[in-house]
């Protein structure tokens, strides 16, 4: 199950974001600074997975923009990445 997806810029600023559970907006703003710190951080030729707490960051960068999608750890990250490709 995906819970939110994200669209970023190489400076951190959030392009889009689709929420797929419900979440506070105080807690919106929280897990979206981590989640972009997180991805942020990462060399370019290191792997596309993060383990983030009880979840699973799949993000692909397409020019300067990162496309983040967060899901279950049970989810299929190759599954994940071709829907991040078809969005």
């Amino acid at each position: 199950m995906f819970h939110y997806m994200m669209l970023f810029n190489r400076q951190g600023k959030v392009r889009l974001s689709k929420w797929f559970t419900e979440t506070a907006a105080k807690q919106r703003k929280r897990i979206t600074t981590e989640v972009v710190s997180s991805v942020l951080a990462r060399a370019p030729r290191q792997c596309n997975f993060i383990e983030w707490r009880d979840k699973k960051i799949v993000y692909k960068r397409y020019a300067s923009l990162y496309f983040v999608l967060v899901a279950d750890v049970e989810a299929n990250e190759l599954l994940s990445l071709e829907v991040i490709h078809l969005y």
